[in-house]
């Protein structure tokens, strides 16, 4: 394998599908991506896992979306991991990689040695799916249970679209000799495609939470039993890689399953924040509130979560009230 080999497969979606049954999928790859996410924050290791799990997630369900489109996760507790957001932006045109984003709130006082989704509590996980202008956006939501974001993730594919989902993560910071020490992530995601069953297209029940299992009957379920199993004899390294390529790991794991792959999508780290959206944000407020909002040294500042970029802006440039002419020096 040489680093060029390596690099192609680096910050990648591949899409697959497994002929022989009827499941489709992706692995995900992240170095850079995810580095860059984490890197603009000193994160304490349990929230930088539950980052590094979302972004994962994101990646894949976000390969999902059309292009232009942009998808967020989001979770809300009332845990020590207050919460966690990931924007995944499509691509604007055939070709381009998507972009995505994320960031956490927590009580670092709160935090504790346990592992890290015992640092989120009571809450909820939700989808959401932003169409564009003129289109009504899309959210879903889930309870915060089940052990781990990925369940969460599973859980709301379950119940909100009837389609039965797995997820296999890894993460870590990567140790490899002559490189500096830095993120990677992988995963696979699995998805059948059959109609919802009888007990859920007629919502009879007493309203339990749904799993995969209960979406599958007779040889839908046997395939889906047989390829899980599959999925379950993958290695931490394997989904990480670095040396394995995604389409070796598909052969390696589903070779029986007759896997056919399609375009990789490329995944970068990229925030959509800039002066002009500061601006554009601040424009509904008077200049007696951008009075309110200045600062001791007489500036408007602002600083963006995602990516860390400070914003310095004059007072008398900002608001409606603003003067066209000020210099914002």
């Amino acid at each position: 394998m040489t680093l060029g080999q390596q690099i192609a497969w680096d910050d990648t979606v591949l899409p697959f599908q497994l002929d022989a049954s009827d499941i489709r999928g992706r692995v995900a790859r992240l170095d850079g991506a995810l580095n860059g996410i984490l890197e603009q924050h000193d994160y304490p290791p349990q929230v930088e896992a539950l980052v590094a799990e979302m972004a994962l997630l994101t990646a894949m369900i976000g390969q999902t979306i059309k292009l232009r489109w942009k998808l967020q996760l989001q979770v809300q507790s009332k845990g020590a991991v207050r919460m966690i957001a990931t924007d995944y932006y499509g691509p604007e045109k055939d070709g381009e990689p998507a972009r995505i984003r994320a960031y956490a709130s927590y009580d670092a006082d709160r935090l504790t040695d346990a592992a890290p989704f015992d640092q989120v509590g009571e809450g909820y996980f939700a989808i959401m799916i932003d169409q564009g202008k003129g289109m009504t956006p899309y959210q879903g939501i889930t309870p915060l249970e089940g052990g781990s974001l990925a369940a969460c993730a599973e859980t709301y594919f379950a119940q909100s679209e009837q389609l039965p989902t797995r997820f296999s993560l890894s993460f870590g910071k990567s140790t490899e000799p002559g490189v500096p020490e830095h993120w990677r992530g992988g995963g696979v995601m699995l998805q059948h495609m059959p109609k919802a069953s009888p007990f859920v297209a007629q919502g009879e029940g007493a309203g339990e939470v749904l799993s995969a299992d209960d979406l599958v009957q007779d040889d839908e379920a046997e395939n889906w039993n047989r390829v899980n199993i599959l999925l379950d004899t993958v290695e931490d390294i394997e989904l990480i890689g670095p040396t394995l390529a995604p389409n070796d790991l598909l052969l390696r794991l589903f070779h029986d399953e007759t896997p056919r792959v399609f375009d990789t999508q490329i995944v970068r780290f990229g925030c959509t924040c800039s002066e002009d959206r500061v601006r554009q944000s601040l424009s509904i407020y008077s200049a007696r509130d951008i009075e309110k909002m200045t600062t001791d040294a007489g500036r408007v500042t602002a600083d963006c979560q995602f990516c860390g970029a400070h914003y310095d802006l004059d007072p008398a440039t900002v608001g409606f009230e603003a003067d066209a002419n000020g210099d914002d020096a």
